[in-house]
């Protein structure tokens, strides 16, 4: 017996000290990425916008390319937490290229592209979007690259280095990556990093068109780490407006952008982290969130992954849109049904003209 109480005693002293060396180690490797990052867009596209001439932006986050239809994701109460295997995700990234073809935008947001990833099986999706759209100027923003994160326990999420992808069929003459305030505790090895893309696009008239990808934390429950990302990227949208330049911000809020969606979508009432209703009433002066026809063509943008993607049961919500400035007019709004069946979002579709100043 007092062999077998220090047998078990040494066990358990191993595993005490093998997961303080963990501890320690995700502490040690963390590291914020700087803030107001200058990047260098890779400009394979010379065209110059003008006035008056009808354009589309779409903004689709595409899961790190690890969400079939049937996938289901732990830290929504399903099961996994990898892609099934290299073959999805090389699958779901050619049905993301096939659906931004057949939209056919002048420029494109994606959140959650893998460069590398135990998750999305190591596929380069960054290097994989820039190579279906040679004819695009594109901008990678890096959101993180996490530590080896050990759980859940029998199969990790692993090690990723994420980001944004926009791309556009025209020049991009600069572009700045902005960090957005996350909680400072235990949590932000869990809701990892988070960031927005700031690409200057030149028109015609001298102006430019600010175009912002962002994508906001989902598994926060802190109301004022979400204020705070909110008002860092109203400041950075209202002294590019107050310039005299158009502004385009696309991405995926996490936040209910129609801000009722459970009535729209006939789901429980129970709202989430990330999908509490956006502060729409905070907008800053000059702009607004067009919204189209979503509400009433009623197609979501997203689903809880903690069952299999199936409509009318499912718990579905709008978190993915736009915020324009007033001096582009907004000529249709709509979400585009894929079903998700390349990623967990399907995207959301504008059609815009520039107005002459």
């Amino acid at each position: 017996m007092k062999k077998m109480l220090i047998y078990i005693g040494v066990v358990v002293g191993v595993i005490i000290v093998a997961l303080l060396c963990y501890i320690a180690y995700l502490f040690l490797s963390y590291q914020r990425i700087a803030d107001k990052q200058v990047l260098t867009p890779e400009n394979n596209n010379q065209e110059v916008l003008t006035t008056d001439q009808r354009y589309r932006g779409m903004t689709f986050n595409i899961g790190y390319g690890a969400y079939t239809a049937d996938y289901t994701f732990f830290m929504d109460g399903g099961k996994s937490s990898r892609a099934k295997d290299q073959a999805t995700v090389e699958g779901n990234m050619t049905g993301v290229a096939e659906t931004t073809t057949a939209i056919d935008p002048t420029i494109s947001f994606f959140q959650e592209v893998d460069q590398d990833g135990d998750r999305s099986r190591h596929v380069n999706e960054v290097a994989f979007l820039q190579e279906q759209f040679p004819n695009n100027s594109s901008v990678y923003a890096q959101n993180y690259q996490s530590a080896y994160l050990f759980y859940p326990f029998l199969d990790p999420i692993g090690q990723a280095t994420s980001g944004l992808v926009t791309l556009a069929k025209s020049d991009i003459t600069e572009a700045i990556r902005y960090s957005l305030p996350i909680e400072t505790n235990f949590n932000k090895f869990f809701d990892l990093d988070r960031a927005f893309s700031v690409s200057h696009i030149p028109v015609s008239n001298g102006k430019e068109l600010i175009a912002i990808n962002v994508h906001l934390s989902a598994y926060t429950d802190d109301p004022a780490v979400q204020e705070a990302q909110i008002n860092k990227l109203y400041d950075v949208m209202t002294q590019s407006y107050q310039a005299g330049h158009y502004v385009l911000v696309g991405g995926d809020f996490n936040h209910d952008m129609l801000g009722d969606s459970p009535t729209i979508f006939n789901t429980t009432a129970e709202r989430h982290s990330w999908d509490q209703p956006f502060p729409e009433s905070t907008l800053p002066e000059g702009f607004t969130i067009p919204k189209g026809t979503i509400a009433e063509d009623a197609i979501p943008t997203t689903r809880k992954l903690d069952i299999p993607y199936e409509p009318g049961v499912s718990y579905v919500s709008v978190l993915d849109g736009f915020m324009v400035s007033d001096n582009i007019s907004v000529q249709e709004v709509a979400v585009h049904d894929g079903g998700f069946t390349y990623s967990d979002h399907n995207p959301v579709v504008i059609d815009f003209k520039l107005n002459e100043q």
